[in-house]
């Protein structure tokens, strides 16, 4: 008789399932509300193993805004590739209505990072997120600084290149 033994994971295999328990997590309870040891142990390691992983639960909750950040505009990249202007701003809404179908903890995620950004750390983040990626978005789409459009599915993305602002709202949810 063997005994079986579980198939041991590499550090960036548990790195990503703590972040996925994260996302699960954090989008149910925000930042303050979330525990790392329900984290730990939806991620299948111990707390002081995650802690390792990130330093802080705070570390951990900015991995966590930054990797929904880089999903969505890797995203919005794919659906909107060959596209300029108008068309790729409908093809990126279509693609975050899909998304956040398909998978709704990333819009919870994204609503308790708004609502967590009376932290200096995480308004930053939750910034640079938008302004810095969202310029990126802007220019490889053919968008200019301020752009204002209602997409064919109901979503509004308006963008203040300026002031390194935007915001992505599908009301039809």
């Amino acid at each position: 008789m063997h005994a079986q033994t579980a198939e041991r994971k590499t550090a960036e295999e548990r790195r990503a399932a703590v972040l996925e328990a994260a996302l699960t997590e954090f989008g149910d309870r925000g930042f303050e509300g979330a525990s790392t040891d329900a984290i730990a142990r939806a991620a299948g390691i111990s707390q002081p193993y995650l802690f390792r992983l990130f330093g802080s639960k705070k570390e951990l909750f900015i991995a966590s805004i930054e990797g929904c950040f880089a999903e969505t505009y890797s995203r919005f990249d794919e659906a909107a590739k060959g596209l300029e202007g108008e068309p790729a701003l409908e093809a990126m809404g279509r693609a975050y209505k899909a998304m956040i179908a398909d998978d709704p903890r990333r819009l919870r995620e994204q609503m308790q990072s708004y609502a967590a950004c009376d932290d200096p750390d995480i308004a930053a983040v939750v910034r640079r997120g938008f302004g810095l990626r969202g310029r990126d978005a802007d220019q490889r789409h053919g968008l200019d600084g301020c752009t204002r459009r209602r997409g064919a599915v109901g979503g509004v993305l308006h963008r203040r290149a300026d002031e390194g602002l935007g915001v992505f709202f599908s009301p039809a949810l």
